[in-house]
């Protein structure tokens, strides 16, 4: 059963600003990346701290999977210089890991 994709705010205002800075190409990766997390949210060199975070190229997908519901929360997504940046900081940033 394939696992249904939410956003943080955040991420999404993430998503709308890669789609009008990087080439349609890169972004169409991403987009793949997010849509197989539907049907396997745990591939092969997926990394894992407190959160998963997947590689696409350059850019980093962070995200939690809440197994009892089925969903996949994307948390960041961003240049793998600047997406753990902030991550835990202040009220708006702070995501609390399952566990």
């Amino acid at each position: 059963m394939p696992y249904q994709i939410d956003f943080t705010s955040s991420a999404n205002k993430e998503l709308v600003k890669l789609r009008k800075s990087i080439q349609p190409k890169q972004f169409k990766r991403i987009e793949d990346t997010v849509e197989a997390l539907a049907a396997d949210p745990h591939p092969p060199g997926v990394e894992t701290t407190d959160y998963l975070r997947v590689r696409t190229g350059d850019y980093r997908i962070v995200y939690l999977v809440e197994e009892d519901v089925l969903t996949v929360l994307i948390i960041r997504i961003g240049h793998r210089k600047e997406v753990y940046r902030r991550m835990w900081k202040g009220p708006r940033h702070r995501i609390h890991p399952p566990g």
